[in-house]
């Protein structure tokens, strides 16, 4: 049996659970499925990170969210995005994924999850972008000393760790396993390296002042390459700026160069994307955010409003333009 609903989010970040509290005010039937965790980007964050935003730009409620220091860290945004689902008795079913989504032809929209069968005037999308790290496709890539994701420096103590990437994951990674007792070394591009337009992904300065005093007192070796040649148990071989070959003794490869959104239901559905940058968007009415097949919006990190403070404000927005349009179709 499916669930007739008005509204059916896909993903529990900060821009579906704003959703979802709208929706809730808003008097709809809706439901919010995810395939992970409340806030599954927030929960993938190294652990202790701090975030480097204010905690009124990442609260759901304007002082609601209320850090130790300045800053709130990984696990104080986690804990208050999970009590807010909790708290407002929000409908947030986790660990379960959407598979399919098709259209009846009476218009509405039939989705098959892991766990059951929704029947949903409107869909809105508000997945992540970290689902799918991306790869360099060199040799050795698949080895499992490799990995696309940074936890923790705690098991690298004293090891031979290397980290690949040019933006803010890949320094905060480096400082932590320098900071932490690995013998670090960071693999960045020259142009990522000398970029300080914040607008274009440079380093932020709260992540580069202490990464150059690392380097200073010799705990972070920065490597201006081209490109990794191969990664074996033992070592990394890499091809440096000034075109040399150089190869490090390794024992752990770190390889952050961002990640991409899964878009391939809405592909599936017709929606058209465009490409910008390193990544690809979906098409979207920049008032609505609905797309070009009626009744199917989008929202937060794989759109252009991708801070978490613009997916929170998104939702807020175009869920009661959502509403309005259910109540004049009936």
């Amino acid at each position: 049996m499916s669930e007739q609903l008005d509204l059916l989010i896909i993903g529990a970040g900060p821009a579906g659970i704003s959703a979802a509290d709208v929706s809730a005010r808003e008097g709809l039937n809706y439901l919010v499925v995810e395939k992970g965790l409340i806030a599954d980007t927030v929960y993938h964050y190294p652990i202790g990170l701090t975030v480097f935003s204010t905690p009124n730009e990442l609260a759901m409620r304007e002082g609601a969210l209320k850090p130790c220091r300045e800053k709130p860290t990984r696990e104080e945004l986690l804990s208050h995005y999970v009590h807010f689902v909790l708290e407002n008795n929000l409908r947030v079913q986790t660990e379960e994924e959407v598979v399919e989504v098709g259209r009846t032809e009476s218009g509405e929209f039939l989705v098959q999850t892991s766990r059951g069968r929704y029947r949903a005037a409107r869909i809105l999308f508000a997945i992540g972008a970290m689902s799918r790290p991306r790869r360099l496709n060199v040799p050795g890539e698949i080895l499992g000393k490799v990995h696309h994701r940074f936890v923790e420096p705690f098991p690298y103590v004293r090891k031979n760790a290397l980290v690949v990437g040019g933006g803010n994951s890949a320094a905060e990674a480096a400082l932590f396993l320098s900071e932490g007792g690995a013998q670090t070394s960071l693999a960045i591009w020259r142009t990522d390296w000398e970029n300080r337009d914040l607008k274009r992904g440079a380093i932020k300065q709260w992540v580069r002042e202490p990464l150059q005093k690392q380097i200073e007192r010799g705990a972070l070796r920065v490597i201006l390459f081209k490109e990794v040649e191969e990664i074996t148990e033992k070592s990394v071989r890499l091809k440096t700026e000034d075109d040399e070959t150089l190869t490090l003794p390794n024992d752990a490869v770190f390889i952050l160069i961002g990640s991409d959104a899964d878009l391939t239901l809405l592909r599936k559905l017709g929606v058209e994307t465009v490409h910008t940058g390193l990544c690809d968007v979906p098409v979207y009415d920049p008032e609505t955010f609905e797309t070009n097949i009626s009744g199917i919006y989008v929202a937060g990190h794989f759109t252009n409003s991708r801070h978490i403070k613009e997916a929170i404000a998104i939702p807020r927005r175009i869920v009661p333009l959502i509403a309005q349009s259910l109540r004049a179709a009936v």
